[in-house]
């Protein structure tokens, strides 16, 4: 550990020493402090109301444009146990809300012709193009398992990929395609689906499954209470609190309004339009088509909050966010980009659980998923295969020194 490591991991454990104590005189004064919960592993708590006694505001409302630290969340399984995207996806195929497309290879840039052939064989000839396929009856049972296996394992039922030729750490086209799969509908629409999604997902017995097509699939989501209380613990205190995910904004907009987070402080997965009408082709970000994972979230996040253009938005920002919190590797680089604390839910994650194990600067916070904590991990392979290349393949993983990042054990599950 070099002489600035020691020293600043010194100086955190004389805040951390102290944060139970001013913790107290804060809640005392009348500032909101973070619950007392079994949920949180170790200090975490101790050490994010620290920093929330340090950078914060008690009773301000906090705006990035009026200075205000900024706090981002990612949204499934971070915020929430389960995936929205998936809750949304199983739903519209199971009421039958994906149009017949002219060709399916239109629907994603990055669908393979294997993909593009399955489905046509699966699904084309079952409506008009334009009209509804009918993926929720027994005459379109067929199509609702493809759709299925390529939107759960990325290939067709016949083992073909199902998807090609994009930058893997800008890029998860599956989960860009819920989104593509919905052109012809309107913003209202999409609203609407993700709306009816959601209650039957909140309704549903945690564990509960569902039929779709001929396949038995998650039927349950649930808000993390812990998430909610700091969500709104951050913002009592004058955080600018938003939210980047990689499922379709219009969808998170729908399950961000319940935890106090307003749309436009929500980012998502965006398409162009046809008049009011949503299409396949999706947004750019950094002067090239683009989508909110990975550098992806990085890019949004630089060029819509704070007004970074070209690609200078996958850079880096000077000023950045204070806080991030993540579960997954599509999380790591804006998480690891926050400044003063960052929160990982242990989904045994190569690349993120490699950068949080291995806490070079000391900011790093590893906690248990809140619900349905995952198993202790096998060592991850850190110093072999833990950075995603932007092909897809794996090489050893480094600190900005260029100091590759030793194997690490997996402690907090």
């Amino acid at each position: 550990m070099t002489l600035r490591a020691v020293v600043l991991l010194s100086l955190i454990m004389v805040t951390l020493s102290g944060c139970g104590h001013a913790n107290d005189r804060r809640a005392a004064h009348g500032c909101r402090t973070l619950a007392t919960d079994p949920g949180w592993y170790g200090d975490n708590r101790d050490r994010i109301n620290a920093m929330i006694g340090q950078l914060g505001a008690c009773g301000k409302t906090g705006s990035v444009a009026d200075g205000a630290p900024l706090a981002l969340f990612d949204w499934d399984n971070t915020t929430v146990r389960n995936d929205i995207g998936h809750a949304t996806f199983f739903w519209i195929v199971r009421n039958s809300k994906i149009r017949q497309p002219r060709d399916w290879a239109a629907t994603s840039q990055f669908l393979t012709p294997q993909a593009a052939a399955a489905l046509t064989e699966a699904c084309g000839t079952l409506s008009a193009v334009g009209q509804p396929i009918p993926t929720g009856s027994p005459a379109g049972t067929g199509c609702a398992d493809e759709l299925v296996s390529i939107y759960n394992d990325v290939r067709t039922r016949s083992g073909a990929a199902a998807f090609a030729g994009y930058n893997h750490r800008r890029f998860k086209p599956v989960d860009a395609w819920l989104l593509q799969l919905l052109a012809g509908w309107t913003d209202a629409d999409v609203t609407g689906f993700a709306t009816a999604a959601r209650q039957e997902n909140l309704d549903a017995a945690q564990g509960a499954e569902q039929t779709v097509g001929s396949t038995r699939q998650t039927a349950w989501v649930r808000y993390y209470p812990q998430m909610r209380d700091l969500i709104g613990t951050l913002q009592a205190n004058g955080f600018d609190v938003r939210v980047i995910s990689a499922s379709p904004e219009a969808v998170v907009k729908v399950w961000a309004a319940d935890v106090g987070i307003t749309g436009d402080r929500v980012m998502g997965v965006r398409v162009e339009h046809d008049g009011d009408a949503v299409t396949t082709r999706l947004a750019s970000c950094g002067g090239e088509t683009s989508m909110p994972f990975n550098e992806g979230k990085r890019c949004r996040v630089n060029e819509q909050v704070f007004g970074m253009q070209g690609t200078a938005a996958f850079e880096q920002a000077p000023h950045r966010q204070v806080f991030g919190a993540g579960d997954s590797d599509g999380d790591v680089t804006f998480v690891g980009d926050a400044t003063a604390a960052r929160l990982v839910l242990n989904r045994n994650q190569i690349e993120l659980m490699c950068r949080a194990y291995d806490n070079a600067d000391g900011r790093w916070l590893v906690n248990p998923t809140f619900l349905n904590p995952m198993p202790k991990s096998p060592p991850y392979p850190c110093a072999t295969k833990g950075f995603d290349e932007p092909d897809g393949g794996q090489a050893p993983l480094r600190r900005p020194d260029g100091a590759v990042v030793a194997d690490q054990q997996d402690r907090v599950f």
